[in-house]
């Protein structure tokens, strides 16, 4: 039997990964991508809502997480008029291996006046090459280097320059549609890989990530653009741009330590390829 196409399925024990959750680094080892969304589910789910929307999510991805069942935590730091915080902890064989924080706030009118603003915007990919559809479509990945700027093949990007992904991420939790703050948090996890993926792939594995939001996405589909990447004695910090069809989002950034022993390289990598649905 096929499994569902979702990062984790509930059980009694807690959410179990299925193998879209597996990561690259490690085939015993949960994806941030898949974590980053079970954290933010969980954070909205406890303290979303009542007019308050979400618009900073802070992930320490400080231990691995093993495939084996996972449970969340969350608690209420601050509850006020127009600003909420929430915590919350991934928990499994009874120990913290990712933490998390949320910020909602209570939209309201903008100020008067202008504001300074960078010229340039990232962009979909065009019609031609990812139609907009309601089916699961593979991630596209971008290249400024690339001829056609976008394709579903990670090798072809594979070079030192600037990388942006368009994607329709799984569901957290099988058999719910995630909501626009999961799609945000598991668009937001690839800063590391937008921005550490170099011309001998990635060997940079982020320990963290901040996603700061203006407004959430719009439908399914979310992109990220790599702004900048900077590193030194194997530390690293990488920022990027999110957003949508409508235009930019918000911003991330992520921090990351060398693993090149474990680098991981796409030469070669044919295109992504959607797994049948059971």
């Amino acid at each position: 039997m096929n499994s569902p196409l979702a990062f984790f399925d509930t059980t009694p024990d807690g959410y179990v990964a299925l193998p879209f959750a597996v990561s690259r680094w490690s085939p015993d080892m949960v994806s941030g991508v898949a974590l980053c969304g079970l954290l933010a589910r969980a954070l909205e789910n406890g303290h979303g809502g009542d007019g308050f929307v979400p618009t900073r999510l802070t992930v320490d991805l400080f231990r691995p997480a093993r495939t084996r069942p996972l449970t969340t935590a969350t608690t209420t730091v601050r509850e006020g008029k127009r600003i909420r915080v929430a915590d919350a902890e991934l928990l499994q064989d009874g120990e913290t291996v990712a933490r998390a924080s949320a910020v909602f706030l209570r939209p309201s009118e903008q100020p008067p006046g202008e504001v300074w603003t960078r010229d340039r915007r990232p962009s979909p990919p065009p019609a031609s090459i990812a139609p907009p559809t309601d089916a699961l479509t593979p991630p596209y990945f971008g290249s400024d280097s690339h001829p056609d700027g976008w394709s579903t093949s990670m090798f072809e990007h594979q070079g030192v320059s600037r990388k942006r992904m368009w994607a329709r991420h799984l569901p957290v939790v099988a058999g719910e549609e995630p909501s626009q703050f999961e799609r945000a948090a598991m668009a937001g996890e690839p800063t590391s890989l937008m921005t550490n993926w170099g011309s001998e792939g990635v060997g940079f594995i982020n320990v963290d990530l901040t996603l700061v939001l203006a407004r959430l996405p719009e439908g399914p589909d979310v992109g990220i653009e790599a702004d900048d990447h900077i590193s030194s004695d194997g530390l690293a910090v990488g920022t990027a741009t999110m957003f949508d069809r409508g235009g930019p989002i918000g911003t991330c950034v992520v921090s990351a330590l060398s693993n090149a022993r474990r680098q991981v390289d796409f030469a070669g990598q044919g295109e992504f390829e959607i797994p049948a649905t059971n």
